[in-house]
């Protein structure tokens, strides 16, 4: 039996993971089988240990118009079946396309361009940064369609917006502009060419030490939402492993100018 093609594209190149929504004839909309790729690319990227950032981009017109319902609703069977949760995970099928992402080791850039709508815009708000065209579409869209943002866009809204922002974004189902959205929090960056400066950013964090990368996102991640004595134990535990890892090493080398940075694969944690 043949494979089915992804409509996931990835490929690294000196570090730096290449990730694209391939499905440009129908601006990235997202299907059941999209899902599944998006799982298992992060899973696959997760492993690779000399692995220093992740660029997440939509070919063609947009970035991703958002789960295309026309072609999920012919399959109720999967769907029922991609709805339940995985105990070892805590995330559905929908929920992890968008949290793996999070859940890897290195920092993800989503660069944004066109439409970023309802499923869409939880992806991207599941990376740790987000370029964007100042023209870019923004929506929470579920709202339109008489549903909740369900892919972990609660928690990513909350993070990042106040209640009553991620509210009247998620009760209006509202489209914003790309400049509309950096005002009010949801993108990092403004750029009108949001791959090129994604690249950039990501070759900047590549010339720090993946290990103090992957342990700050892991440290943010882990202690965002909790109180002091958590958060400064948190911090205790991971400032001890630094100390002791090679790549520190190497970037106390590099910032005194002894040398350039030359890091190793980043540890096991």
């Amino acid at each position: 039996m043949s494979q089915r093609p992804s409509s996931i594209s990835c490929s690294v190149q000196d570090g730096i993971a290449h990730v694209r929504l391939d499905r440009p004839d129908k601006l990235n909309a997202l299907t059941l089988d999209m899902l599944d790729d998006l799982v298992a690319t992060a899973r696959t990227l997760r492993r690779d240990r000399h692995l220093r950032a992740v660029v997440v981009a939509g070919e063609g017109d947009a970035f991703c118009a958002g789960l295309d319902f026309g072609t999920v609703l012919k399959e109720p069977v999967r769907i029922a079946t991609a709805f339940v949760p995985r105990p070892w995970r805590g995330t559905n099928t929908f929920q992890e396309a968008c949290w793996a992402w999070r859940r890897l080791p290195v920092p993800v850039i989503a660069a944004v361009h066109g439409h970023c709508l309802g499923g869409g815009l939880q992806i991207a708000l599941a990376a740790d940064f987000r370029i964007a065209t100042p023209d870019s579409r923004w929506s929470v869209l579920e709202g339109k369609w008489g549903i909740i943002p369900d892919m972990s866009g609660v928690r990513s809204l909350a993070q990042l917006v106040g209640i009553d922002t991620a509210k009247r974004l998620t009760m209006t189902a509202e489209v914003v502009s790309g400049k509309e959205a950096h005002d009010l929090g949801l993108v990092t960056e403004l750029d009108a060419d949001p791959v090129a400066a994604a690249l950039a950013l990501a070759a900047r964090l590549r010339e720090r030490s993946p290990d103090q990368l992957a342990a700050a996102k892991r440290l943010f991640e882990q202690t965002w939402s909790s109180g002091p004595r958590h958060t400064f134990a948190r911090e205790r535990i991971e400032q001890a492993f630094l100390l002791a890892a090679r790549n520190t090493v190497v970037a106390r080398a590099a910032a005194f100018g002894k040398t350039t940075p030359e890091f190793g694969p980043r540890a096991r944690r």
